[in-house]
């Protein structure tokens, strides 16, 4: 049987099983009551996978990145690559975000080397993305944070966010050095990267030199707030750091990581940098490979970045076990507090005590304090996967299994969840999940893909290490040691 037969065979009995619960429904068929609980079982393993019971791992990851894929590849629009910051979207339809374009970037290559789309597709996206943005509306080369899907006209009268235009540019750097090919297409595609990235003037974005602001707005110019350590923005200063035309200099570290300090003490038994919410010990990481390099600061507390991450996610889970405020189903194998929807602001009652809950909202636990109202983020764990897979592969599995199809679709996680809030009495074979956002944010399904595929595979990092504009970046903030060391002579001796 050929694999057109077998994908034919399957498509048949998927058409056979519907028709049957259609007919069955309606009594056509005379089919008793076992019979139809039986198909519409079937049509429930069918839509949705986490009914079927557990899965080896590898078939989870494969499904799990298979389906996260899809999320970027099926929402995005096709004519300008630009991808929805979530799915679904608001009343008057998705906006995209220019920060789940730089994910959805990412995810192409990954497509690629999995087998999901040809290599031909692939760089038809990149390019229709890239030529998109090469044309669009800019401010010295940076981008607003929310844009019209269709038109890539400013929603939302958002910021021209400087943090959002850099994970932007991770994604089409990236893109720039897998797309390595002799031919016309990619070609050009490396050339437009070039273009978008160069024009990005950064020393304008130093409104109070060395630090780069946050961002700008033509109706009150600067942002009040400068990008100074910790959180996401290292990939923003590398990137600043390692530019052609518009560098910023070496200071700009050093002023970003002046403020360390106070970020560096002991959370639940983990001594780190600290940042409460796991995305900020997570972007960056994305695209750097941070294993065995360090900067001046990194060195002087005897560890690097990546294994900074690595306590991070483990404070996170030494609090869910913990569990002070005594939320429901946390515990070994259910945590991860993050940026994500939430049940909804103001004050709720769970378990028939009143509580604090939130809508869209940064959680987490750090040395600043913790934000938690119960709700889990799957990206929180799953993002986390190269850190320490040893306690995010249980998490993950257990999420799966336990809750099923109420957290677990069409695109693989959904975005949140709050068992508190929850009227069963008693669980089921599969429990109450409680509350649970059903929808896909880019920005949160971006972590999930790119860190496992990191994780089964080292395809990002791979290909950024080869990056010369990312060698120089990391060298000119002081990064030395590791796979660094035996990287070429890109950004070497630069200042």
């Amino acid at each position: 049987m050929t694999a057109a037969d077998v994908a034919e065979h399957a498509l048949s009995r998927r058409r056979l099983i519907a028709g049957l619960l259609a007919l069955s429904a309606c009594g056509a068929l005379g089919l008793d009551a076992p019979v139809r609980a039986s198909v519409r079982a079937a049509i429930a393993a069918r839509d949705n996978p986490a009914q079927r019971g557990p899965l080896a791992l590898e078939g989870f990851f494969d499904d799990l990145e298979r389906r996260t894929f899809n999320f970027f590849w099926e929402n995005a629009n096709p004519t300008n690559g630009l991808v929805p910051d979530r799915v679904p979207g608001g009343p008057e339809g998705p906006d995209s975000s220019i920060a789940s374009v730089g994910f959805g970037l990412t995810a192409l290559p990954v497509g690629v080397e999995r087998g999901y789309i040809s290599r031909e597709a692939a760089r038809a996206r990149v390019l229709a993305t890239l030529r998109f943005f090469a044309a669009a509306t800019h401010e010295h080369g940076f981008f607003y944070h929310f844009i019209d899907l269709k038109s890539g006209a400013r929603k939302r009268g958002s910021e021209l966010s400087t943090i959002d235009t850099a994970l932007l540019l991770a994604g089409v750097l990236f893109c720039q050095s897998y797309f390595d090919a002799d031919e016309p297409g990619e070609q050009e595609l490396r050339r437009l990267a070039d273009d978008i990235y160069g024009r990005v003037d950064w020393n304008w974005a130093q409104h109070r030199p060395p630090a780069v602001t946050m961002g700008w707005t033509p109706e009150r110019g600067f942002l009040r707030a400068d990008w100074l350590g910790y959180d996401e923005a290292m990939i923003l200063y590398i990137l600043a750091l390692g530019s052609p035309t518009h560098p910023v200099g070496p200071d700009a570290w050093r002023a970003w990581t002046s403020t360390y300090d106070k970020h560096w003490g002991t959370v639940y038994g983990q001594t780190h940098l600290s940042f409460a919410p796991l995305f900020g010990h997570q972007y960056s990481h994305v695209w750097l490979d941070f294993r065995g390099i360090r900067d001046d600061w990194m060195r002087r507390r005897g560890l690097d970045y990546f294994e900074n991450s690595r306590r991070a996610t483990y404070a996170q889970r030494s609090y869910a076990i913990d569990n002070p405020m005594r939320w429901r189903a946390y515990g070994a194998n259910v945590w991860g507090l993050t940026a994500c929807d939430g049940p909804g602001a103001g004050r709720g009652r769970a378990r028939g005590r009143p509580e604090r809950f939130y809508s869209y909202a940064a959680r987490g636990v750090g040395v600043e304090g913790v934000r938690d109202d119960g709700t889990i983020a799957p990206t929180a764990a799953l993002g986390s996967l190269p850190f320490a897979p040893e306690i995010v592969i249980p998490a993950a599995r257990e999420m799966y299994e336990r809750f099923g199809a109420a957290v677990y679709s069409t695109y693989g996680f959904f975005d949140s969840f709050n068992p508190t809030l929850t009227d069963s009495a008693q669980p089921s074979s599969l429990e109450d999940a409680g509350w649970v956002d059903r929808a896909y944010i880019g920005i949160d399904q971006g972590p999930i893909l790119a860190m496992l595929e990191n994780y089964r595979s080292d395809l990002v990092w791979r290909v950024m290490r080869g990056n010369r504009y990312i060698l120089r970046g990391l060298r000119r903030a002081g990064f030395d040691g590791g796979w660094l060391d035996e990287a070429g002579d890109s950004g070497k001796g630069e200042k």
